[in-house]
């Protein structure tokens, strides 16, 4: 599964979202998404196979990390619409600063 696939899924995007801030344990994921348990491990498992999260062993706890490189892909494809949006953006600018 490519990066692109795997947050497709929105509860996926959920998970991202939940580990921007640090590593969590599953349970702290589910609280943060309302994501269930087994639901939430079968999404960890995408994510940690497609290399967007990685895992360590805390004890008896298991700690899920976003690695962030595996989204630069994601991130290059994006490129070119930043530049759309800018100029979107500009002009909507220059409109509103004409009408002052």
């Amino acid at each position: 599964m490519t990066p692109f696939e795997a947050v497709a899924e929105p509860a996926r995007r959920a998970l991202l979202d939940a580990l921007v801030d640090g590593p969590r344990a599953v349970g702290a994921l589910c609280a943060a998404t309302g994501l269930s348990q087994p639901n939430t491990s079968r999404h960890l498992r995408i994510l940690r196979e497609t290399g967007i999260v990685a895992c360590t062993a805390d004890g008896q706890r298991r700690l899920y990390e976003l690695r962030p490189e595996r989204l630069l892909e994601l991130d290059r494809w994006l490129t070119p619409y930043r530049a759309l949006w800018r100029s979107s953006l500009d002009a909507l600018e220059r409109h509103l600063d004409e009408g002052s």
